[in-house]
């Protein structure tokens, strides 16, 4: 029999194609989190003219010479209401912060250092001096016109999406994200608020499978749940197919029984197998291998049937697959812990334990793995904090040694 893949050379072969897709414009409102596909330069100068910085007084630094002074007031800006007008010698105008600040002008006095007796007065005493130049935005002091700000490549996060509107940008060119379809198998499989009968189970794995894909970038398509037929196969692969889908997931099927008909239904209709069966549990008949449709072939990942396997596969395999396809920078960070409890030597399969995180009495971090690992109990995935990892044939490791484990909640 051939020998099970290991891991990292199953990860190697479903990244090795996992080409960047190419770009789409989308309005500056979807684009968060996205990956820009070239560099982004400015259609603008920021600020476009002098601005304040405060609210106060515009002056003539001159005029500044004794102190206090009396200023006669002859106007006033406001943010997008300039003063049209000259300050002569001796006058002054009231400024807000944001405002133009007028040619004639070359310093702004706080108005904190300023005494008027209403907004009506004539005159504003200037109590404190200030340098030439105070609290006066230079044009441009942010960024001029055709300033390459962003690079491509960038991930867009808040700041370079507001940075990007600054720059008077309405759509940005980005990376298209992954459109992936996710297909449940099985004739024991209903939805989720249906009445069971003998035998049948609700399909829970396309949920959480399509929340991961959503949180990672990705577009997920419900093609539902397939009945154990080659006909019914075939029809949910030609859907994925019309829909020119990136990746396709299916869910159970995966294995050599005679109701797995996942492997058979592609082959028949030309996918491309890369790999099936890897060397870790939970997981080991994952899928891998291509399908040909109109704009060329969407990646095939074939994923367990049980809940607890498809959640963990989407984590090692499926999250780095859709974020090399959007271009998003991705990095599966191995981290260490001291082991809650003693673990009896491994096999031949890399061993991902549910586990849960905690800070012990001398400030260490301590991941206890769960007494069952059953790779059915969702009730125990939903609050596991990691997954410790045991390479092949690692030997019995007692409470208190160090282990490497893959976060699961951020």
């Amino acid at each position: 029999m051939k020998p099970l893949l290991p891991v990292s050379d199953a990860l190697a072969a479903i990244l090795e194609n996992a080409n960047q897709l190419d770009g789409e414009f989308v309005p500056l409102e979807n684009a968060a989190d996205r990956v820009l596909t070239g560099d982004l330069a400015a259609l603008r100068t920021q600020p476009p003219f002098f601005a304040s910085a405060m609210d106060g007084y515009a002056v003539r630094h001159t005029d500044l010479g004794a102190i206090p002074v009396a200023l006669k007031v002859v106007g006033e800006a406001g943010a997008g209401h300039p003063y049209i007008g000259e300050i002569n010698s001796g006058e002054c105008i009231r400024i807000f912060t944001g405002a133009p600040v007028p040619e004639s002008a070359d310093t702004i006095i706080m108005q904190e250092n300023t005494e008027r007796e209403s907004n009506s007065s004539t005159f504003v005493k200037i109590l404190q001096s200030a340098p030439e130049g105070k609290f006066i935005r230079k044009k441009g002091l942010d960024f001029e016109e055709g300033n390459i700000l962003l690079k491509a490549g960038s991930l867009l996060n808040p700041a370079s999406i507001s940075l990007a509107a600054a720059m008077n940008h309405a759509k940005l060119n980005v990376v298209r994200k992954p459109r992936v379809a996710i297909i449940a198998t099985g004739d024991e499989l209903l939805p989720p608020g249906s009445e069971l009968g003998p035998g049948q189970i609700i399909a829970s794995n396309s949920f959480g499978v399509a929340a991961i894909v959503e949180k990672y970038g990705g577009v997920a398509l419900d093609i539902g749940i397939v009945k154990d037929t080659i006909a019914a196969h075939e029809n949910a692969f030609a859907k994925t197919i019309e829909l020119e889908a990136d990746i396709l997931v299916t869910l159970g099927g995966a294995s050599v029984g005679e109701h797995d008909l996942v492997q058979k239904t592609l082959l028949s209709i030309g996918a491309r197998m890369d790999f099936w069966r890897i060397a870790m549990r939970p997981g080991k008949p994952l899928m891998f291998g291509a399908l040909p449709h109109s704009r060329g072939s969407m990646h095939f990942l074939g994923l367990p049937g049980n809940p607890v396997s498809s959640l963990i596969c989407s984590t090692l395999f499926l999250i780095p697959l859709i974020s090399a396809l959007a271009g998003r920078p991705y990095e599966q960070l191995t981290e260490t812990a001291i082991l809650g409890n003693d673990l009896p030597e491994n096999d031949q399969r890399q061993d991902y334990l549910r586990a849960s995180l905690s800070i012990d009495s001398d400030g260490k971090l301590r991941a206890m793995p769960f007494v069952a690992q059953d790779s059915s109990m969702l009730s125990l995935m939903a609050h596991a904090d990691c997954l410790i990892v045991r390479p092949p044939f690692a030997p019995a490791a007692n409470a208190g040694d160090g282990c490497n484990f893959v976060r699961l909640k951020s």
